[in-house]
């Protein structure tokens, strides 16, 4: 599933590609019984709605919020889109495989969402309201914020005490944006075992740790992501940040860290896989 440095990076390349651009028509492949009475483009009702309300309407920018893509239009609408496990966003690319939404622009050209698993969410929300919409309001601070510092960070886990350190670290109301693959990484370069009790890790520790969460999540964006999966960016390219991947699957490989013997280990914490060092990442319990 794309995580922050994913999202961010489909956010950059829609500002650099189709700000401004005012959107003409809109058609969707999406069409399930499951979704009816839903405010979502996969109930046919609402997509009627969707489509009414987008058509005509220019596109100001996009923005990120945790895992959310926020599209800005003309009149007070904004699009919410998470892009859910095989999601992605891609401009001008005719047939592109997996096309489940068509927004055509007036420059003659497209901007789709590519969802091979149909897992995508997208729906609309009057702008004003963002914050009280009911798929962001829950949201936890973002972590590469200025406003995020070290005592914000620390204070945000420790709402969560007794609970395991990568568990934590997944929860959007907790710390929006992180999720299995980053998190894996964070806590690789932090040397912290994802099994570590919240409330037992020292002080140190944290500080390392939040000098790796920012590290790490800047360096996913920095590489564009995250393709290991099925993310492309904008013009259906891969990302290359799984090409330095220190931990994610990367079981039964040797350790990279300098001076390290310790071989890369794979359990379950909470129903989620970790990926981790059995030597140098400490378990704090």
């Amino acid at each position: 599933m794309p995580e922050l440095p994913e999202v961010q990076t489909t956010v950059n390349g829609l500002n650099k590609t189709v700000k401004g651009k005012k959107i003409v028509a809109v058609s969707t492949t999406y069409n399930s019984k499951y979704y009816v009475g839903k405010d979502d483009t996969k109930n046919p009702s609402y997509f009627n709605i969707f489509k009414k309300r987008i058509v005509g309407k220019k596109i100001l920018g996009a923005e990120r919020r945790a895992k959310n893509v926020l599209i800005h239009l003309s009149g007070g609408e904004t699009i919410i889109a998470h892009m859910k496990m095989t999601g992605h966003f891609v401009y001008n690319r005719p047939n592109y495989p997996f096309t489940r939404l068509t927004l055509t622009l007036d420059n003659g050209r497209h901007l789709v969402l590519s969802d091979m698993r149909k897992f995508a969410r997208i729906n609309l929300e009057k702008t004003a309201n963002l914050e009280k919409s009911f798929h962001l309001e829950h949201l936890g601070p973002e972590p590469l914020e200025k406003s995020f510092d070290f005592k914000l960070f620390k204070s945000q886990l420790l709402n969560k005490p007794k609970g395991r350190i990568k568990q934590v670290l997944l929860d959007q109301e907790i710390i929006a944006g992180i999720g299995n693959i980053y998190s894996d990484e964070i806590l690789w370069r932090a040397g912290v075992h994802p099994q570590s009790v919240v409330s037992k890790i020292p002080e140190i520790n944290f500080k390392v740790m939040f000098k790796a969460m920012k590290e790490t999540l800047r360096k996913g964006i920095d590489f564009g992501g995250d393709s290991m999966s099925d993310y492309r960016n904008i013009e259906g390219e891969r990302g290359s940040f799984q090409d330095h991947h220190r931990a994610y699957r990367r079981t039964s490989k040797p350790c990279t860290k300098p001076g390290c013997k310790g071989v890369i280990s794979r359990m379950i914490v909470g129903s989620r896989s970790a990926h981790f060092c059995s030597s140098h990442q400490k378990l704090f319990k």
